[in-house]
């Protein structure tokens, strides 16, 4: 409702009030007519004044702050400023949906804290675990003679085992934390991922010969697959979703890798026939440090952040990511990748006859 209609509303209902008193004591319309008028005139003035210098211009005045704040600097230079032909009801409906901005906001920054405090809860376990099994492995030598050369080469080989726990670690922390913030180039060049499969199953298949699993690839037309991606990257997330399948796949067991073609994307799947992951656990899956079963994640090893690592890679190609997976039946994990368009020269042309 504007101002002026607002205003005049009010001196109206003034001016029939005094109008009607005048007329109870008078009896006379000519005066109710004259005393309802002259109300009306002045009370509109008055209210109007009263309206227009102590309320609305206040609020024309948190109008402007909070369409302001909602634009932005840059936007708002742009576009200029902005006066609402009706800030009254603009104002209302802009503080409800700031409402609603900032609650989702503060709900974000709840959850935040809380993936926080579990970040730095897993790490320092991470670090403290490493640590303190080199600490005692080094209490022992120094108390020990050393004279025993095969017990003393055999705690060196478990400090030196921690020490490359710890390495992992360090390192793959900081190739995550410049993935998020982006300082880590992505070198974006044309291959086939089939050739590329095919070396990180050769590659895994010792790994997988000690745990008994039998790895497959199960590409439906023997023919190259062409996409657009940094080759490395992607092959770094191979390794860390055919080494998952293979860390919690079942004995005697078997990895499927799988391309799927679409319009213009591929899909590449990691399925396992393994231990299959709990619904509830999925959402929570890529983040780091996070384990569904702590004691058995823990003594298979891993640094914890292979799938935090394998979901920004993806995501820094403009990709998605995906994991279903049933307990006691496996897993899969599928990703896509941009698709590489034939050139136009090498699409035959058809000839008039």
């Amino acid at each position: 409702m504007k101002l002026r209609t607002l205003v005049f509303l009010n001196a109206l209902a003034v001016s029939l009030s005094i109008g009607i008193v005048n007329y109870y004591f008078q009896h006379s319309w000519f005066y109710f007519a004259i005393t309802s008028f002259i109300s009306l005139f002045v009370s509109f003035i008055v209210f109007y004044i009263l309206m227009e210098k102590y309320v609305y211009s206040k609020i024309k005045i948190i109008y402007k702050l909070i369409h302001s704040l909602k634009l932005g600097k840059d936007l708002k230079d742009a576009l200029g400023e902005y006066v609402s032909p009706d800030p009254i009801n603009d104002v209302e409906q802009e503080v409800k949906e700031w409402a609603k901005e900032k609650k989702i906001e503060i709900d974000e920054l709840k959850r935040e804290a809380i993936f926080r405090k579990e970040f730095l809860t897993n790490l320092s376990h991470e670090l403290k675990t490493p640590l303190f099994s080199i600490g005692g492995y080094l209490e022992v030598l120094e108390d020990s003679d050393l004279t025993d050369v095969e017990e003393t080469q055999r705690f060196l080989k478990k400090i030196s085992n921690n020490v490359d726990r710890l390495s992992i670690l360090i390192k793959d922390l900081d190739e995550i934390s410049k993935l998020e913030s982006g300082e880590i180039p992505l070198n974006i060049k044309k291959f086939d991922i089939t050739v590329l499969i095919k070396e990180v199953l050769e590659l895994m298949e010792l790994e997988a010969e000690k745990h008994h699993i039998e790895l497959l690839f199960k590409q439906k037309y023997d023919v190259p697959t062409f996409v657009m991606a940094d080759r490395d990257k992607i092959r770094q997330v191979l390794v860390n979703l055919i080494g998952n399948s293979i860390k919690y796949g079942k004995e005697n067991g078997t990895t499927f890798v799988t391309v799927f073609e679409m319009h213009d994307q591929i899909l590449v799947e990691v399925t396992d026939n393994g231990i299959g992951i709990e619904e509830k656990n999925l959402k929570r899956l890529f983040e780091r440090f996070f384990r569904t079963d702590f004691s058995r994640s823990r003594n298979i090893g891993g640094s914890g952040l292979g799938l935090a690592i394998v979901k920004h890679i993806v995501e820094a190609h403009d990709q998605a990511i995906n994991v279903r997976s049933t307990p006691g039946i496996g897993s899969t994990f599928g990703f896509t990748l941009q698709k590489a368009k034939t050139p136009l020269s090498t699409i035959p042309l058809i000839k008039d006859l």
